[in-house]
């Protein structure tokens, strides 16, 4: 009978450390998350949905600084793929407005907003959101 009772519980302890390596990769993520701006693109780093965005698919000429607390249409609506934790949103979500986008948030009053032709917008809170809406411009910018 004991037997029976540790193989049962095999896949409960795997289940239990697989979430939880899960939950520390994405509070990793949250402290650990830059966003470089670079001549090929923004490169977004962090935790499990980092990727480069390529320079031809940033709308840099429509990126803006926003802050989701006033601007309701912009609030992530439903995570699609992602992490939700306080204080920290990260991977795809549906938009308020209908918009698939890719999130990088640890503060929502102080974030950046900037849609692609890809389908898609990116909303990240970089540590200066208007030092890095000026490099975005200067660096991406037509």
């Amino acid at each position: 009978a004991e037997s029976r009772y540790f193989w049962f519980l095999i896949p409960v302890i795997v289940i239990l450390v697989g979430v939880m390596a899960l939950l520390a990769t994405s509070v990793r993520g949250a402290h650990a998350s830059r966003f470089e701006i670079r001549a090929d693109g923004l490169r977004l780093e962090g935790d499990l949905y980092g990727r480069l965005v390529p320079r031809p698919e940033l709308r840099v000429d429509l990126a803006r600084r926003v802050d989701l607390g006033r601007e309701e249409q912009l609030r992530p609506k439903s995570r699609r793929i992602g992490t939700a934790l306080p204080g920290y949103q990260a991977g795809w979500f549906r938009l308020r407005n209908g918009e698939k986008a890719l999130l990088y948030l640890t503060d929502r009053t102080r974030a950046v907003y900037i849609p692609t032709t890809a389908g898609y917008s990116l909303l990240v809170s970089p540590a200066d959101p208007d030092g890095f809406l000026s490099q975005l411009r200067s660096v991406l910018g037509s």
